[in-house]
């Protein structure tokens, strides 16, 4: 048995996990997994995956992201952990708590780790205890830290949350705006006749999508990072279209300028109601005329 503690040693802290969303409650581990790493002058790293673990393990129940790999690990790397993505394949299915600790030890220099209230991992996790974490890490020489538990606040709440269009709610969760980044394709120029051109976003395959409606919304062209007030629908456009693929598109006030095939970000501020189908192209564009009221003072832009 190693018994020497974590200020005897130098090397890595570490949190193991999905860490989707990046929400508050996995902000609560990571602000511990950051203090524990400058108490003792070890390297904070976060142990992530490139895809679900359920997308192995269970494909029919992987749920659907809410931050794509490369924002998850930004967001990672903003809250000063350096990120560690590993692929999580049969061999990683198989690998026991005790087999995890001793490789994170072995060859990743893991010497404490941070465990959340509610984490498990290792093949044989769901039958383990905080206290069987922390005699395992004993034994190989890692010690073992509890995070914070926040109430409330977990990856599939958030997912419900947008799923049903409560975007108040998740932004409450993962403490900021939930957003989709998404290339800029050519629509049907509807939205130009209507006196409300678009941006129609290409969505990535897997990616959460809140529910049909019009939102007040924050959008973000990442080639120069400026940000504008808008306003999004997404749905079918009942009024003007036919089909039931849904789209997203953005009306961007105050925009001048062509997006087609560049990247945008849209933040989702406030839901402002269902989708509708109207009686006349007159009566929707007299509704959109009303969103736009009612975004911009969502948005505290009136």
């Amino acid at each position: 048995m190693n018994s020497t503690t974590i200020a005897d040693r130098r090397g890595r802290i570490a949190a193991v996990g999905t860490f989707d969303g990046v929400h508050l409650g996995h902000r609560s581990v990571l602000g511990m997994l950051t203090a524990k790493a400058h108490e003792n002058n070890l390297e904070p790293i976060a142990v992530t995956f490139r895809r679900h673990p359920l997308e192995l393990i269970s494909p029919q129940r992987a749920p659907l992201s809410l931050t794509p790999l490369w924002k998850k690990l930004k967001l990672l790397e903003e809250a000063g952990v350096k990120p560690l993505v590993l692929d999580f394949d049969e061999h990683l299915r198989a690998t026991t708590a005790e087999a995890w600790m001793k490789r994170l030890h072995e060859e990743f220099g893991v010497n404490a780790l941070v465990v959340g209230f509610d984490n498990t991992f290792g093949s044989d996790g769901v039958n383990l205890s905080i206290d069987d974490y922390r005699r395992i890490g004993k034994e190989i020489g890692i010690e073992v830290f509890t995070g914070e538990e926040i109430p409330g606040v977990s990856s599939s709440a958030i997912r419900k949350a947008v799923k049903e269009g409560e975007v108040e709610k998740a932004r409450d969760m993962l403490g900021r705006p939930y957003s989709i980044t998404a290339k800029v394709v050519e629509g049907n120029k509807l939205g130009h006749i209507l006196g409300f051109p678009t941006a129609n976003l290409d969505i990535p395959e897997g990616i959460a999508v809140p529910r049909s409606g019009v939102y007040a919304a924050i959008v973000k062209t990442l080639s120069d990072g400026r940000k504008y007030p808008a306003m999004v629908n997404i749905g079918v456009r009942p009024t003007v279209m036919r089909g039931s693929r849904p789209v997203i598109e953005s009306h961007i006030f105050d925009w001048d300028g062509d997006l087609y095939g560049k990247d945008i970000t849209v933040r989702f501020i406030k839901r402002l109601r269902d989708e509708e189908k109207f009686d006349s192209i007159d009566a929707l564009k007299r509704q959109l005329s009303a969103d736009k009221t009612a975004a911009l003072k969502a948005l505290g832009a009136d």
